[in-house]
């Protein structure tokens, strides 16, 4: 699980003691305020978990190692670029079927502004916990204990019976932004990227990679093509 942005000491504590809780261990942080973080190491009941967690200066750089990485958000107004699926109907269910062959991220925002459009870029799918509409926003603690619950949940009535699920593996996240990076600069010196849209063009790589669902297979020939293109373009190799 990953707190992108978290600045209250009692919902770092309550993420942590929610993947005790749930029998998940492993808690990552990006740019957490400092004394938030501090403060909630003292957590009761998930001292191992926050003595374990790791922090990052960004969302590419704690989701590098990951083969899915999924978003949350209570959606409002906001036009959504990625698939939006509900925890209740198929977003427990398809996170539980990934955790057999991958390493699976779940991102949290800040608790004012929940995740921005830009790590939303970063993210296979979006997962979307069903709220009255009068209130549809939850509490950034509840809304991890939430989320675990139902994908522990899911992962034991999984049945026996039912039929097996192929199971897939999926290129890192640190091999896709690899592969944005040397795309986009390509794409830069090529003339395809025009000046002021490079933030614009960042964003709709990324997105239409993880559409793609590459494995580590298809992410190596990604590679080697584009470092050659990027050779051929006088562009030094990443």
């Amino acid at each position: 699980m990953v707190l992108v942005r978290p600045r209250n000491p009692l919902n770092i504590g309550a993420a942590a003691r929610a993947l005790s809780n749930f029998g998940f261990r492993h808690l990552r942080l990006v740019n957490p305020f400092g004394v938030a973080f501090k403060d909630a190491r003292s957590a009761v009941g998930a001292a191992d978990v926050l003595a374990e967690a790791e922090e990052f200066e960004t969302v590419a750089d704690a989701v590098a190692d990951c083969g899915l990485v999924v978003g949350t958000t209570a959606v409002r107004h906001r036009v959504l670029k990625q698939p939006l699926r509900r925890l209740d109907e198929d977003g427990g269910r398809s996170i539980r079927d990934e955790l057999s062959s991958a390493r699976v991220a779940l991102l949290f925002g800040s608790e004012k502004f929940g995740l921005s459009t830009r790590d939303f870029t970063h993210c296979h799918w979006l997962l979307n916990v069903p709220t009255a509409q009068k209130n549809i926003s939850m509490n950034l603690g509840q809304a991890v204990a939430v989320c675990l619950y139902e994908i522990a949940r899911s992962v034991e009535s999984a049945r026996p019976a039912e039929e097996p699920v192929e199971e897939i593996e999926r290129a890192t996240a640190g091999d896709l932004e690899l592969i944005t990076s040397i795309l986009l600069d390509a794409l830069r010196v090529s003339g395809y990227v025009k000046p002021g849209t490079e933030v614009v063009m960042e964003e709709k790589a990324r997105r239409l990679l993880r559409r793609m669902n590459l494995t580590p297979g298809d992410a190596t020939v990604w590679l080697g093509m584009l470092r050659q293109i990027a050779w051929k373009l006088g562009i030094k190799n990443k």
